[in-house]
């Protein structure tokens, strides 16, 4: 966890309080130890820019689910408008 907030510039309470909303549960090394994915931590890394503009912590999660389940309708849609070939 130390590693992944220095990277981030933020501190290990800043990442512990993302995981209490939701927004990141990272894995756990066998010593218990927190590990992020890049996909985690792209999250991270969107969640503090919205804090750092004023957002606060829980509402920069819920703007962030909110962002990630409207990219992911638009790609199924996309996906699915596209003719398929034989």
């Amino acid at each position: 966890m130390g590693a992944a907030a220095e990277m981030l510039g933020v501190s290990p309470a800043f990442l512990r309080a993302l995981g209490a909303a939701k927004l990141i549960e990272p894995k756990r090394s066998s010593g218990g130890h927190r590990r992020y994915s890049r996909y985690q931590l792209r999250l991270a890394a969107r969640a503090r820019e919205l804090v750092d503009q004023g957002t606060p912590v829980e509402a920069a999660c819920r703007i962030i689910i909110l962002e990630d389940q409207l990219a992911e309708a638009l790609r199924i849609n996309n996906a699915r408008d596209r003719p398929v070939e034989h």
